[in-house]
């Protein structure tokens, strides 16, 4: 009996040390397995291969918008992030839309070009809620709450007004008589169009000789921008200036001026702002005379913010992109190279 009991105690012995061994084999593979994929995605940059970037643009209103657009598509399908896009057609309650439904996807992070200054507070804190960091690109909100975004990339776009401005009254500064200059606006209520229009007349308002006679927007389009320069030059004989918000509204205008019997960038002086490859053809034309540049390719910046906050690092609320300005003599020199 006690053999019989030593050789069953003996068998279950072995059989527990056989059940062991099998699953400390099992957890060594897993574990290598474990290990081998932690070493892949450190050779990538950090958790970038769970990054899922929600990006709202404005729309497809210009070749600006066009470039900008690219630049965001190409950088995040280089940075190897999920990038979720939605077009607003110009249409804030199209964007108010699209942020809640990356809300509701749970990305990692959201960015937005926002269609106008105002009426982002709710959807904002509701993302803030959901613990969804978000970056501005392009365009600002006017919300008093700077912790509802982590940063806003883009141009200072009063300074763009006073670059355009400060050339004008350096051109005119030994006016005698009157210089009578329209304004095609961009989008009403839009960042770009009430601070280009701030910075320009910041600068003029010091030379009595220039006069705004009539100002209005043209929705940073070309079509609309034909529309409203037709309106002007019926409505005002004596104009001397055009100072449009973007190329596409100016090319418009070209294509009213020309139809009036007038020459562009001769009989009436023209000022832009983009300097996208069309607008710069213009200015190498002669077309226009003064040409502030506006960088679209925002994209590697935007990314190196998404990850930046996604890593938990401090980043600048406030990120300004450099940029210059082309007379006609300097938009034919820049042009072959132009990216955009």
């Amino acid at each position: 009996m006690r053999s019989k009991k030593k050789w069953g105690l003996a068998i279950t012995l072995a059989m527990v040390m056989l059940v062991s061994t099998a699953c400390n084999s099992g957890n060594g593979a897993s574990g290598t397995n474990q290990a081998s994929s932690g070493g892949d995605s450190g050779s990538a940059p950090a958790t970038s291969k769970t990054i899922t970037l929600g990006f709202s643009q404005v729309g497809a209103e210009s070749g600006w918008r066009s470039a900008n657009t690219k630049s965001i598509q190409d950088s995040a399908k280089e940075a190897g992030y999920d990038l979720k896009f939605s077009d607003a057609q110009q249409k804030q309650e199209n964007q108010i839309k699209a942020l809640r439904s990356f809300i509701q996807q749970k990305v990692t992070v959201i960015a937005f070009s926002p269609v106008v200054e105002s009426g982002w507070d709710t959807v904002l804190k509701e993302a803030k809620d959901a613990g969804i960091p978000v970056i501005l690109t392009d365009r600002a909100v006017d919300s008093p709450d700077k912790s509802l975004y982590k940063t806003f990339i883009g141009s200072d776009f009063v300074e763009e007004g006073r670059k355009a401005g400060q050339w004008l009254s350096d051109k005119y500064k030994d006016a005698q008589e009157e210089i009578n200059i329209v304004e095609l606006q961009g989008t009403t209520g839009s960042a770009p169009a009430n601070d280009r229009q701030e910075g320009f007349m910041e600068i003029i308002g010091s030379n009595a000789k220039l006069k705004v006679i009539a100002s209005q927007s043209g929705d940073f389009t070309r079509a609309k921008g034909k529309e409203v320069m037709q309106a002007f030059l019926k409505a005002h004989k004596k104009i001397d200036v055009l100072y449009a918000h973007n190329d596409d509204m100016a090319l418009g205008a070209i294509q009213a001026i020309e139809a009036a019997g007038l020459k562009p960038g001769v009989d009436i002086t023209i000022i832009s702002v983009d300097a996208v490859k069309d607008g710069m053809q213009a200015a190498a034309d002669g077309k226009i005379n003064f040409i502030v540049e506006c960088n679209p390719l925002l994209g590697p910046q935007l990314m190196e913010a998404v990850q930046a906050v996604v890593d938990g690092k401090e980043i600048e609320p406030r990120i300004v992109t450099e940029e210059t300005t082309f007379t006609s003599e300097q938009a034919k020199e820049a042009l072959p190279s132009r990216q955009y």
